[in-house]
């Protein structure tokens, strides 16, 4: 019985980490403005994503604008791109393979903990999936903060830490423990 609740558990917690890999990686906001040095009145709030920059002004009007070409891009957002597709794609994977270890996994008398080869299948994909988000949304994350304090880079192009990088975390980590979950069967 145990083993059952472990199963739907590590089912939940994975579901739940791959809607929040497909979230991050569509989300704007993986880098936002940054208000320093006094700036009593905003009007523009930035935020730079994966896929396109947008504009809020006053919080009533929204302009986002999809990078124009691939080939102008820095590598390490080629690089997040890739890795946050891919990592998405084995989410999905991983969920799938869930499902069907979690409904043929059956324990019997002889062998109570009858686990299925897509249970263990699935945990190292779940492990995997988790490290490839924790990958881009850490580098991220460091060269926000890197920036932030530099004193060398100017106070406009300063960034903090957007939410699609908490949502990315979190994910990372409800990933990383339905992998173990799995794996430990």
């Amino acid at each position: 019985m145990a083993c059952c609740v472990l199963q739907i558990t590590g089912l939940i917690l994975g579901g739940i980490g791959m809607v929040g890999t497909l979230a991050a990686t569509v989300m704007p906001q993986w880098r936002v403005s940054a208000y320093m040095d006094g700036n009593i009145v905003v009007f523009e709030t930035i935020w730079e994503g994966l896929w396109m920059d947008c504009i809020s002004q006053l919080g009533l009007r929204l302009q986002c604008k999809f990078y124009d070409s691939v080939l102008a891009l820095p590598p390490p957002l080629e690089a997040f791109r890739a890795l946050m597709c891919i990592a998405v794609v084995l989410s999905v994977l991983s969920f799938l393979m869930a499902i069907v270890g979690v409904k043929y996994t059956h324990g019997t008398k002889e062998d109570p903990q009858g686990v299925s080869i897509f249970i263990l299948a699935a945990g190292v994909a779940f492990l995997l999936t988790g490290t490839l988000v924790l990958i881009p949304v850490s580098w991220t994350g460091g060269s926000i903060i890197r920036d932030f304090y530099d004193p060398e880079v100017p106070v406009p192009l300063k960034r903090e830490l957007g939410a699609a990088l908490f949502v990315g975390w979190v994910s990372t980590a409800l990933l990383i423990t339905a992998g173990a979950m799995y794996c430990h069967f």
